[in-house]
This record gives structure tokens, C-alpha cells and sequence, in this order.
């Protein structure tokens, strides 16, 4: 007896210390992550100094910043417009610079587009590039700072394309052709023509540079940062790296046969795309210019040698839009391109994760609605375990109709452990009871848990997904709050003095968690007691304790916990009627039935 109590006891705190962890790495730490970083921010005046010189790729100096409207008056600049995309590409480097996803908003109830470009010259500036290098190539090649002219075209849409040209002035001609498509990928294709009298080699390259990180961007559940795959035409890795691990690495390099590499955020993604039969040269760089960090992915194209009066084209591509699986997908197979669909930060469990956004994408495709898609999951997150379900609901239920007897045993045997723990071991074996079958559904539903959770969080499918009445978004907490009466009160408990942060952060309790703790509760009530007073008195405690660490969890994630208790609990009532077993359901009603 003395041994399954201590036994339980462990399984309790490696259990609490588990969920306790997750508490820590994603709701505690990110918080303080962000507090610090605001910090920084505050005490560091940002500023950029010069580029470095020995880099020809490198965009030039910015000794004060500007605002975004004053930044994008100070070079010629072609519009964009594709339906899902809006901004401009500026002739100065012929950077893409300036761009907002149309179909996104920042913030719910704001009709502002999510920005993902902003042009050089403003903080946190974010860019893609595209030109040449090349040694000693008399009149120099195009770099981020030639300006081109406009020869063709007005505006960039998906079906109209736009000219540029730059002369070097020496026999060289550069044509650039940009086009975009309907959804997200814009196509670079440089001809390169010759026209003098010796022979030159230069090589293409492209970049795509952020200056700083801006303090939204600073998630520790999911990867943000450098990203890309490479591999030898044959196999491929995804290699990312987070920008506090970026930071301690000056420079990563990478030989590759195609693939693709770039810089990400949660829900955004931008990234170079090669041909993917070319060698290539993948560079992860920062620099600290001004106390800012600028980050840089690079590729490196292979070096074209042009005769006098031959030429080359050259076509690369970039992706700057929405990490949406169904979108990445297509472009992998449309350009044949290795893993772009792990562009979305799966994580280690990527083989639930995967699948459980499959169904969730089903079920919406059915249903309409990702809360009522989460339910439906749910359901068959049961289905699957419910043979398992159920023998550990009978062997509970069994164990309960064993307490008289066990009581006797421990009262019988109470100065004899050993004794004790022999007969009820024999009890066991005779009603053909495990002991520990109650933890089985548990433990197989936790890894389910931690993939709804990483599917919830890193999934765009998910942002601002509205479920019904009071749930906006599924992927952000529960937003009422138990200290105003959830509304009634005309206040808001996080703008309280002194108290607020504590009232709108660990003691945050809205409608989902205080149903998912009752429901938890009256799961528990059903299980059978604990034999040592202990034990009673931390069961007892674990509803209220579980119901403060879920409540800052994701809604969806909520929905889906305290819809699995309420089927537990239905599934657990049938089979103890089914063993006439005492029930906390039963003996709730059978007071009115006195009354």
C-alpha cells in the first residue's frame, strides 16, 4: 500500500513539474524576454553608421531615421498591386522595399495590413535585393546603389510585368524583368549582355536584410530567424536560426545544390529561391552597425563568364508573403522545392503536428469554423482511445467499488506495510484491477496536447480565427476576465493600479479556464480517491492550481481541453452505472430527489 501511494506521489510531481515547465519556457520566460528587450530598446539611441566597404552587396549609411513616407520619397519607385500584396519596389537598388500583405490585418478591429517590407533609411528596416559581383569588371556591376531606369511599365501586377535597365557605361547592358503572381512570389530575370571587346565573369546574388528586430518578432514557442534548406540535389536539411543564436554567429555558410533560404517570422516569411539545379553560396550574416544588429541571408550565384557580343539571363525568385500550408505546398511542388513547406516551424513532433492540422483543415473545410473544427478533432482524438478509454475508465471504476475493502485492508494490516501491500496486490489480481491503467489515457493524450498546442500557435490558418460569442481569436487567450464579472464591470483589471499586471497576467481568469477547471474537477471527483490524506488534500488541490497555469493558454487549446473532460466525464458516467459503481453525477442529483 505504502508503495503504489508513493508511487502515485511521484507520478503527481513528475506530472506538476511537467506542466509547470510548460508554464515557465512558454508563458513566464517569453514575457520576460519581451520585458527585457523593451529595456534595451529604451536605453540604446539606434543609429546606423556606415556599411561596410569591403562588401559591394552592402546598402549604405543612415545617420538618422526617417518615417515610412518620407523614406519612400527619395528615389524613384514602381508600384505593386497583386491582390494579396500592395507597395512599391524602388529603383535605388532595385530593392523591394515596401510591401503589405493585404489579405492580414495587424490587429483585430484595425483594418491596417500587416507590413512585412519597409523601405531603407527607416528603423527596422526590411528589404530584398537582387544584382551582381564581379572583380575588376571595368564600369562596375549593378549593386545596392545603381539606379535603374524605368523602361517598361508602370505598375506590377500579375499581369503586367516591369522593365528596368542600367548601362554601366563600358560595354555592359543590364535588363531586369520583374514579375509577381497572384499570390506571393515575385521572379527576378537579369539578362546580362556584352558589348564590349573583352571577356568579363560575374556572378548574380540576392539578400534579404532586416536592420534590428522589432519587439513583436521576439517569440520563444516558435522559430524565428534565419531559415533555409540546402542539400546536395539529392538530400536536404532545414537549418534554423534563432536570432538570439544569430547573434552569436557572425557568419554561417552553406554549399547547396538549389534549395532556398531567407528570414522568418511566426506567420512571414521572406526567401531567396535559386534554380534549383544551381550552385549556390548560402551566407547567414550579422553585423552590428550603430548598436543594431543587421541580419542578413545571402546567396551566391555561380560565376558566368560573357563573351563580347554573347549574353546571359539569369532568373531568381523570392518569396515574401504568408506561411499558409496549403500556399507553401503548391510552390513546392510548382518549383520543386525541397521541405518549403517547413518553412512553418512544425516542431520536434512534427509528425502529429502535421497531421492534426490536416484534420483541423478538414473538418473547417466541413464545418466552417476552426472552434467547431477543434471539437470535431477532439471527438476523434476519442474515438481513437476509447477502447483504452474504457478499460481504464472499468478498472477505475472497480477500484472504486474496492474502497470498503481496501479501508478494511489498511486498518487490518495498518502497522504491517509489507503486509498490506501483499494483500491488496492479491485484491487486485483477484477483481482483475490494474492500478495504473487510470494514467494510460492521460499519457497518450499529452504528446496529442503539446502538437494542438504548436499546431494553435505557429499555424496562420489559426490567427484570428473567431469561434463564437466572446472568442475572437482562437490562438490568443480567453479575453474576459473574472475581476470585472467578465464585462459586467466597466473596467479593465490590467490598467488597475499596482494590481494590474498581476490581475491581467498570473491571475488572468476568464469564462474557458474556470470551465476547464470545473471540468477537471469533476473529472477527478470520479476517479478513486487517494488512500493517503496527503494525496487527497493535493488532488484536491490540482483543479484550481491547473486552472490559473491553463488560463493564459490559446482559446482553441482550452476549447479542446474541457471538451475532452466533458467526454470523458460521459464516457467515465456510462461504465460506472454500467458497474454500479458511486459517482459524484449521481449522489449531485440524488440530494434534490430528498428534497
Amino acid at each position: 500500500m505504502q508503495n503504489e501511494n508513493s508511487r502515485n506521489t511521484i507520478i503527481f510531481f513528475v506530472c506538476a513539474a511537467l506542466i509547470m515547465g510548460i508554464y515557465y519556457f512558454t508563458v513566464m520566460r517569453p514575457q520576460a524576454e519581451q520585458q527585457r528587450a523593451a529595456r534595451i530598446a529604451a536605453a540604446e539611441m539606434t543609429k546606423e553608421a556606415a556599411a561596410d566597404p569591403a562588401d559591394p552587396t552592402v546598402t549604405g549609411a543612415v545617420n538618422v531615421f526617417k518615417d515610412r513616407a518620407a523614406a519612400l520619397t527619395g528615389s524613384g519607385r514602381v508600384a505593386i498591386e497583386s491582390g494579396t500584396v500592395k507597395g512599391s519596389l524602388s529603383l535605388l537598388g532595385g530593392r523591394i522595399d515596401d510591401l503589405y500583405l493585404t489579405q492580414y490585418r495587424e490587429e483585430l478591429g484595425n483594418p491596417a495590413p500587416v507590413e512585412l517590407f519597409r523601405p531603407q533609411g527607416t528603423e527596422h528596416a526590411y528589404f530584398a535585393q537582387f544584382g551582381w559581383r564581379g572583380a575588376n569588371v571595368p564600369g562596375g556591376v549593378p549593386g545596392p546603389n545603381t539606379v535603374w531606369t524605368l523602361v517598361k511599365g508602370d505598375k506590377l501586377t500579375p499581369t503586367t510585368p516591369v522593365e528596368l535597365a542600367w548601362d554601366n557605361g563600358s560595354g555592359l547592358r543590364f535588363s531586369r524583368v520583374i514579375s509577381v503572381d497572384d499570390k506571393y512570389l515575385f521572379t527576378v530575370t537579369d539578362t546580362v549582355a556584352n558589348l564590349g571587346t573583352q571577356p568579363i565573369t560575374i556572378a548574380p546574388y540576392s539578400r534579404v536584410e532586416r536592420q534590428g528586430i522589432p519587439d513583436k518578432h521576439r517569440e520563444m514557442i516558435s522559430h524565428e530567424g534565419a531559415i533555409g534548406t540546402f542539400g546536395d540535389g539529392k538530400s536536404y536539411s532545414t537549418e534554423q536560426i534563432k536570432y538570439k543564436d544569430w547573434a552569436k554567429k557572425t557568419k554561417v555558410e552553406e554549399n547547396s545544390t538549389g534549395g532556398w533560404m531567407g528570414i522568418t517570422d511566426k506567420y512571414w516569411l521572406a526567401a531567396l529561391i535559386p534554380a534549383q539545379d544551381e550552385q549556390v553560396q548560402a551566407r547567414f550574416t550579422v553585423r552590428q552597425v550603430g548598436g543594431v544588429d543587421i541580419h542578413e541571408a545571402n546567396l551566391l550565384g555561380a560565376a558566368h563568364t560573357i563573351a563580347p557580343g554573347k549574353q546571359i539571363t539569369e532568373t531568381q525568385r523570392l518569396f515574401a508573403g504568408v506561411k499558409r500550408n496549403e500556399i507553401l505546398k503548391q510552390y513546392e511542388e510548382q518549383l520543386a522545392l525541397p521541405r518549403f513547406v517547413y518553412a512553418i516551424d512544425w516542431g520536434i513532433l512534427w509528425f502529429l503536428t502535421r497531421p492534426i492540422f490536416q484534420v483541423l483543415e478538414f473538418f473547417f473545410g466541413l464545418l466552417g469554423n476552426f472552434g467547431l473544427a477543434i471539437l470535431a478533432l477532439t471527438v476523434v482524438v476519442k474515438l481513437v482511445l476509447f477502447p483504452l478509454a474504457n478499460k481504464s475508465y472499468a478498472s477505475m471504476s472497480k477500484m472504486r467499488m474496492l474502497q470498503p475493502k481496501l479501508e478494511e485492508l489498511k486498518k487490518k494490516h495498518g502497522k504491517d506495510p509489507q503486509k498490506q501491500q501483499q494483500e491488496m496486490m492479491a485484491l487486485y489480481q483477484r477483481e482483475k484491477i490494474n492500478p495504473l491503467a487510470g494514467c494510460l489515457p492521460i499519457l497518450v493524450q499529452i504528446p496529442v496536447f503539446f502538437a494542438l498546442y504548436k499546431v494553435l500557435f505557429v499555424t496562420i490558418e489559426m490567427r484570428q480565427a473567431p469561434f463564437f460569442g466572446w472568442i475572437k481569436d482562437l490562438s490568443a487567450k480567453d479575453p474576459t476576465s473574472l475581476w470585472n464579472l467578465f464585462g459586467a464591470l466597466p473596467f479593465d483589471p490590467s490598467a488597475a493600479p499596482l494590481i494590474g499586471g498581476i490581475l491581467g497576467g498570473p491571475l488572468h481568469l476568464g469564462v474557458l479556464p474556470i470551465i476547464y477547471g470545473l471540468t477537471m474537477w469533476l473529472q477527478m471527483s470520479m476517479n478513486p480517491p487517494a488512500q493517503d490524506p496527503m494525496q487527497r488534500q493535493i488532488f484536491a488541490l490540482m483543479p484550481l492550481v491547473f486552472t490559473f497555469i491553463m488560463a493564459p493558454f490559446a482559446a482553441g487549446l482550452l476549447i479542446y481541453w474541457a471538451w475532452n473532460n466533458i467526454l470523458s466525464i460521459l464516457q467515465q458516467y456510462v461504465i460506472m452505472h454500467k458497474y454500479k459503481a458511486e459517482n459524484p453525477i449521481d449522489t449531485f442529483f440524488a440530494r434534490f430527489k430528498k428534497a
